[in-house]
């Protein structure tokens, strides 16, 4: 089959459609990445067909990504002020990819493509949907924290607070996709239903790309949903080796606490990197930062040599040989600790962030500070509590068992796959 696989994000919410691309590759099958241009030279070298759609991601533009993880609002302005203006370019793009130079059997869209349901209903073809984290299906029997109201969540327990929650949700944000409806009716389709909570997912197959361990199928989810486990992917353009420093310092001792902000939050570390560095020497522990590509997330004070600074490096090589990663709550990071069975310490900053956090926190393998509470003698206190106390250790062993015969890429593709043999034409 010819699949397009297409989203618009961080290299969080791309990194699984990677996995599953070259898995389907692998099986004889044409996978083809539309996405941000951005990603092209990650993509290309992996042997991957590959089309552009905007809007294009300046990985450069701190002020943007500042303003997307703003905790309040952040949400809100991503959507219109970043991913709605550019809808209609998305949507000739992606169009363009679906049916030149041929006609593809299959889409698979990531959320944050919201012209995506607008191409696979204009032209009839057959798509998959997937999310990344449990706070995508916004159950009222498993009620997420909204980034804007966590208080809300202290009261999930009581009888109809998830309910409050969802509505409160939708009542926010309901005049934000009316860009999406307007395009709508310029293409001659019905209103349709709401594209932020419902019709983002897929009729016939919605894949749950996450552990089980994170949330179980809810009764409110849609019903064709697939939860398959972590699709794992970070590699640099085929790269998995630590940089040759960071690997001789892993070497070299006892196993580091890892501080690092994904990579879209690393745009906007603000003192993230200064306080990390004073915290680990007050810890009197060794220490690895991920600052990323901004020069101005090295710290300014001369580093001891128990402290090593890189801009990169593959989670799967690095935070099995961690004692304790501190980051910054995404799920693809989240899911990379959990695979490598490490306690966490999480700074959330939005979106789906406070969410996983509370997550780890109920399975007993983390404990959370706010950004605002994030100084060196707070953090040193919450790294050693969690240091000196093996259950946070044990916890996270436990979550590894919990979590083994788990394949998220071979599950996903298998459904995949069915859907396509289901829905293929003659």
């Amino acid at each position: 089959m010819r699949i397009v696989l297409s989203n618009i994000g961080t290299f969080g919410d791309i990194n699984p459609l990677i996995a599953l691309a070259l898995e389907l590759k692998r099986r004889g099958h044409v996978p083809v990445m539309a996405l941000p241009a951005v990603y092209q030279p990650k993509i290309e070298p992996l042997g991957l067909a590959f089309r552009a759609i905007r809007p294009d991601i300046d990985p450069t533009n701190n002020a943007l990504v500042e303003m997307v993880y703003d905790i309040r609002h952040g949400t809100e302005h991503g959507l219109r002020n970043f991913l709605f203006p550019a809808l209609r370019q998305t949507y000739d793009d992606l169009l363009a990819a679906a049916t030149q130079p041929e006609r593809a059997d299959l889409l698979l869209l990531g959320e944050l493509n919201y012209a995506g349901p607008l191409v696979a209903e204009v032209t009839g073809i057959p798509w998959a949907s997937y999310v990344l984290a449990p706070l995508s299906f916004f159950s009222a029997f498993d009620p997420p924290v909204l980034p804007p109201y966590p208080r809300l969540a202290r009261a999930d327990k009581l009888a109809g607070m998830g309910r409050v929650i969802k509505r409160v949700a939708r009542f926010v944000s309901r005049k934000w996709p009316e860009p999406i409806y307007e395009l709508r009716r310029e293409l001659g389709l019905a209103h349709g239903p709401n594209p932020l909570f419902d019709a983002k997912h897929s009729p016939y197959l919605v894949l749950a790309l996450f552990s089980r361990v994170l949330g179980e199928k809810q009764k409110d989810w849609p019903a064709n949903t697939l939860i398959t486990g972590f699709c794992f992917y970070d590699a640099d353009a085929g790269n998995s080796a630590l940089p040759p420093h960071l690997e001789e310092f892993v070497d070299a001792g006892e196993p580091p606490v890892v501080f690092t902000l994904g990579s879209a939050a690393v745009l906007a570390a603000g003192d993230f990197y200064e306080v990390s560095a004073r915290a680990a020497q007050r810890l009197g522990r060794r220490a690895v930062l991920l600052i990323g590509s901004d020069p101005r997330n090295k710290p300014n004070q001369p580093l001891p040599d128990s402290i090593c600074v890189a801009e990169y490096a593959p989670y799967s090589a690095l935070f099995s040989r961690s004692a304790v990663v501190v980051h910054q709550g995404g799920v693809g990071t989240t899911a990379q600790c959990l695979r490598a069975g490490k306690p966490m310490l999480i700074m959330p900053y939005s979106h789906d962030q406070p969410d996983n956090a509370r997550r780890m926190r109920r399975l007993g393998v983390s404990h959370t500070i706010q950004k605002a509470a994030y100084k060196p003698a707070r953090v040193a206190r919450k790294l050693a509590a969690m240091l000196n106390q093996p259950k946070f250790a044990h916890n996270a062993a436990d979550v590894v068992a919990q979590m083994h015969g788990e394949n998220g890429v071979k599950t996903a593709c298998n459904a995949l796959e069915a859907l396509y043999a289901k829905t293929k034409r003659p």
